[in-house]
This record gives C-alpha cells, structure tokens and sequence, in this order.
C-alpha cells in the first residue's frame, strides 16, 4: 500500500507519472520498535513500516511519496539504497514483531525491492537475505549487491538485473558474533569494506565476478565500527565507532586511506558520545556526525540527555578539525546531504522526524523537523 500526500499525489498524476526524478532521498521508518525509558520494545499495535521519498533539491525539502515495506532501526542507519537515476530503491528488515508474539521483536531477514516509477511507487520484489538483515550496496556497476546479516555474521550476495536481485549465495565471515553491520563499495567495484561490530575490526573483501573473499587483513579502526561512507572521490572511508554502546564514554569516527596498500586506519576524532550516524558532503569537504549522546538512556541515567548533537568535521588532507554542531532530535540515526551540500537531514527515531539545517557560510542553522509518520531508522541518497 502506497500513501500520498494529496498536493503531490496531485501533482504526480497530472504529470502521468510517479514523482518526477529529482534530488531524492529515501528514509526506511521503523514503526514496530519504540525505546521506552531506555527499553526498544515493541510498539503497541502498529502501523506498517514505511519508505519515504524525499526532495532535497528544494528547501524545505518535501515528502513526496509513501511505501509500505519492512526495515528496522537495528543495525547501522544504512539499510536502504536508491539507484543512480534514482527509479528503484532496495531496503532491508533486521527485525520484526514476533507473529506468535506481539510483544516480542525478533530477526527478520526480508529485503525489499520499490519500483519509483510506478504509479504510484510500490513493492516489486521481496527476497530473504540472512538473520538480522542489515546494510544493501550495490556495485558501481550496478551487477551486484551485498547485504550484511548481523544476527548470522554473513553477508548475502545477489545479481542486479533488470530492478531484480537474485540470490547467488552467503560469504561467512568465520566468527558468527562478527554483527556485520555496514558494507560499502570502493571505486571500481573489486574491493569492499564491512564493519564488524561484534568483533572490533574493518574487514575488506575482494570480489571477482560473483565470487567474494574475505582478506586476511583486519583494519582496527575503534571499538564496535558501525556505519561506513566514502567520500566521493574514493581516497578516504569514514568508520563510526560506537564504543560501550552510549554508556557515558566519549566515542571516536576514524578516516581509513584508501590511496595506500594496504588499506589502513590513518586518523580519529572523538566528536561525542555513540556517533551512529556518519556522513561525508558531496564535495568530501566535511563529515558529519549523528552522536545519541545518552538520549535513548532511562530519564533517570547520569548519562541521559534530553537531545542528541550533531557535528560537522572539516576534512583537512587527512586530518578532522571540528567546525560546527547544533542541538538534534532523540536517538538520532542516519544523514543524508543534499546534492549541493547546502541541506544535512538527521534522523531521529523518538521524535519521528528529521532534523532539517542549511549548511551555508560556515554555520548549521536548523529549519522546521520533516515529519515522516514513524522513525526513520535509515537514509540514504543516489550520490556520494
């Protein structure tokens, strides 16, 4: 099921069309899963989790359409992927409501295929990955795609063609609390960087055709990496390291140097406390990051605030030097710019919107929060 906003709804038809491409982003909201005084449980009765379609290439930026398709907040903010012209869109499940149990959430491992230019958009596919299905990437060349599964410490490999995913098999990463929880392309397509939560390492794949390989080679980039981005001229990747998992202790992102063989962890930078979301500006000028800072911790924790932060670092050569932050919504997760990277949207679960800022001239300045109905767990944009 599809919902639209009337005025878009409108709009679209009398173009003949789904909404006209544009500069999108795409948020998967979790309905299923609140956090209550420090506790993610499951919601009481509640709506379908959802895909949202955003343009950023106006301000503010506007929902534009709505699809009903399953995703969850567990795992890296990450668990969808828009194609380049920005006509289909892939999202992933970890989690769902127990069907035998509605007060219970458990593994999901469903992946979800949205064609957008439906009209309106809608499911087209729906495949099974792992346990705890988390980050989708494609290949630049648009062949292959990499799901990591956290809860099974796989990552599942299928064939692109045609907006359809095929399942060509599982790579097992030797240790099943490995919790792969982000995996993205390098340039060129034959090299690939996943995040091991579970176990404290950057591991780096090499991929021949549909064959995947595991190198014997670990990046230790900080305790529990989470989220990966590269910026966009593919020199440098950025790792949030989550640390104790928001329990007081300031945690790091780090900067791994693509340019050298091999590859190595070159640079950190402790912006605050569970840096969940992660993201480097179109130009790579600056990276961003989403800290929880304690707000999804019991009201009554000597590290609970009523507010996460969000940093913005300039990327100097290889070195981060703080420039900007402001004040940003409760158990914040993805970021996402728009093209120009003069629009930063930020996630936040328990206010079930996105926080809108301008970043012009040296300065952050917050706009009205982009209402999606749910929490967006994840965001994701066509360009780097």
């Amino acid at each position: 099921m599809t919902r639209w906003p009337f005025a878009a709804l409108a709009a679209a038809f009398a173009c003949g069309a789904a909404p006209a491409l544009a500069d999108l982003a795409v948020t998967a909201n979790d309905s299923h899963s609140v956090n209550v005084n420090g506790a993610v449980t499951a919601a009481k009765n509640p709506k379908p989790d959802t895909v949202s379609v955003i343009d950023v290439g106006q301000y503010p930026p506007k929902v534009v359409a709505t699809v009903e398709a399953p995703t969850s907040v567990v795992g890296a903010p990450t668990s969808i992927w828009i194609s380049p012209d920005e006509s289909w869109v892939i999202v992933t499940a970890a989690t769902k409501i127990d069907p035998a149990d509605p007060d219970k959430i458990v593994d999901d491992d469903r992946v979800s295929v949205i064609d957008l230019k439906a009209s309106p958009p809608k499911v087209v596919q729906q495949v099974a990955a792992g346990a705890g299905a988390n980050e989708i990437s494609v290949s630049p060349d648009g062949t292959l795609a990499l799901v990591t599964n956290r809860a099974e410490g796989t990552l599942s490999v299928f064939t692109v063609a045609d907006k359809r995913l095929t399942a060509v098999g599982k790579v097992d990463l030797g240790n099943p609390k490995s919790m792969p929880s982000s995996v993205k392309f390098l340039h060129g397509g034959k090299t690939a960087l996943v995040s091991r939560y579970g176990d404290n390492q950057v591991g780096v794949l090499h991929l021949d055709g549909t064959k995947v390989t595991v190198d014997e080679r670990k990046i230790v980039t900080g305790v529990s990496p989470y989220t990966l981005d590269i910026n966009g001229d593919g020199t440098l990747a950025a790792v949030a390291n989550m640390g104790g998992g928001g329990n007081g202790d300031i945690d790091v992102v780090s900067l791994i140097d693509l340019t050298q063989n091999p590859l190595r962890a070159v640079e950190a930078y402790a912006p605050g406390i569970s840096p969940e979301g992660l993201k480097f500006s179109p130009d790579g000028k600056f990276l961003a990051a989403a800290c929880i800072e304690g707000s999804t911790r019991p009201g009554n924790s000597p590290f609970y605030h009523d507010h996460g932060r969000l940093v913005l670092l300039a990327v100097e050569g290889k070195k981060l030097r703080p420039v900007a932050e402001a004040p940003i919504g409760r158990w914040s997760q993805g970021i996402a710019f728009s093209r120009d990277g003069k629009t930063a949207l930020v996630g936040s679960m328990i206010d079930r919107g996105l926080d809108v800022f301008r970043w012009e001239d040296g300065k952050l300045t917050a706009g009205a929060v982009l209402g999606v109905d749910s929490g967006p767990a994840a965001i994701r944009t066509s360009w780097p």
